[in-house]
């Protein structure tokens, strides 16, 4: 591997042709200055006011003597307007042309900015997934990436141009567009980060950092100036959107040290690296996440709806098999034609069983899900309170429970005030 290209080791994808590797040339040799990579979020240029002050930045950043990879979402809300202008059509909207509906927000995005820092007397040119040479798996709707040859971004940084990248999207290995699932934009920054050997990897968003709860929830949640990659994961994995989970995955394989900062007004910010888990005091949390509303699966035909899960790309929260009996629990995010999705399950197991009327709260920390008299503590006070949990499950390093829809929040408070 050359600092030029970067892989996903966990990708089960098949081996990029021949012809492709060839079309993209040899890498090109790493520029001089450090590059510095940060990626801006939708409300951080939901609009060309907010889209000036991100240039600002980017400006001062390269006076600081940096060469500067952007990386953008789309502006505001245009993905959920996008995806509805979809639904008006049809309400199981084909992948494939999803993604090609989708992606073209990010592009939006880019090419504003480009002209802003243009503006501003910066040279910027502005590149869509493809272009950046991100490659994916064939999955659409939340694919993954399998490599990244950033020649381009290379040649354009030795001309000490500003690259900015279409976030959320690559080109698959069949040459079709791909998008990577919400918050992609992040897995993006950080994977390009890891191909470029940047020296650092900021976040942006219209929030200083991780929280040990959603703000919006818990009014007292706690800021954490450092967080493990471990921990993060786990968070980013059960329903905390302030980082997507792959992004935090690829970070951790990498090496990669994060920057979760606020666009403006805050110099506060959280960095997520590996050696910032350090021992506490057995029996608190790091944070509690929730999920107002996840899907369970109940089959008696694991053996034949597990190949099927993986072949319409459904993404598992939890995963339970007992003999040829089968519990799975998945979110709706990046499974935009779920009806489709549903009738194939049905067409394989008729017995299928589905429930939604739940969500689910985790609580992460260090030893939290192997300290029994810990579990023992969340539930008696969930249960004393009201609360009566579906399902539990733990692992060393989070406790996660299911409850009604309308209990998970004030039962984020609650684990909140206990555990945190």
């Amino acid at each position: 591997m050359t600092k030029s290209s970067v892989s996903d080791p966990g990708s089960s994808s098949p081996p990029l042709p021949a012809w492709l590797i060839d079309s993209l040339g040899p890498p090109a040799s790493p520029p001089d200055k450090p590059i510095v990579v940060q990626k801006y979020g939708g409300s951080s240029v939901a609009d060309p006011d907010r889209l000036k002050l991100v240039a600002q930045r980017v400006s001062e950043t390269v006076r600081q003597g940096c060469r500067v990879v952007v990386v953008v979402s789309a502006m505001g809300k245009t993905t959920d307007q996008l995806i509805a202008l979809a639904r008006s059509v049809t309400q199981s909207p084909p992948r494939r042309e999803l993604d090609m509906l989708i992606s073209s927000g990010e592009r939006i995005s880019m090419a504003l900015l480009a002209m802003a820092l243009s503006d501003l007397g910066h040279d910027a040119i502005s590149f869509t997934g493809s272009q950046s040479g991100i490659l994916t798996n064939d999955r659409h709707s939340g694919a993954r990436i399998i490599e990244i040859r950033p020649v381009r971004i290379l040649d354009e940084l030795e001309r000490d141009r500003v690259v900015i990248v279409a976030g959320f999207q690559g080109m698959s290995y069949k040459r079709e567009v791909t998008t990577l699932g919400r918050g992609g934009s992040d897995t993006t920054a950080v994977a390009l980060a890891a191909a470029l050997s940047a020296s650092v990897c900021e976040i942006y968003s219209d929030v200083d950092g991780v929280y040990s709860a959603d703000p919006r929830v818990v009014p007292d949640a706690k800021h954490i100036p450092e967080i493990g990659h471990r921990e993060m994961q786990e968070l980013a994995d059960h329903g905390a959107k302030v980082l997507n989970a792959q992004a935090v995955e690829w970070a951790q394989r990498a090496g990669i040290v994060i920057h979760a900062k606020k666009t403006q007004g805050s110099a506060r910010h959280t960095v997520v690296q590996a050696d910032a888990e350090r021992p506490r005091e057995r029996g608190r949390a790091t944070a509690v996440t929730g999920t107002a509303q996840v899907v369970d699966l109940y089959s008696q035909q694991g053996s034949a709806l597990m190949p099927l899960l993986g072949q319409q790309g459904v993404m598992l929260r939890h995963l339970a098999i007992d003999g040829e009996r089968l519990e799975a629990t998945l979110t709706l995010e990046d499974l935009p034609d779920f009806a489709r999705t549903e009738s194939a399950l049905r067409a394989c197991d008729p017995g299928l069983r589905l429930r939604d009327d739940h969500g689910m709260v985790t609580v992460v920390g260090p030893g939290l899900g192997s300290d029994p008299q810990g579990v023992v503590r969340a539930l008696s006070a969930l249960r004393a309170a009201g609360h009566r949990p579906d399902r539990v499950t733990t692992s060393p390093l989070r406790l996660s429970v299911w409850l009604p829809c309308a209990q998970v929040d004030p039962a984020t408070r609650l684990l909140h005030a206990l555990l945190c």
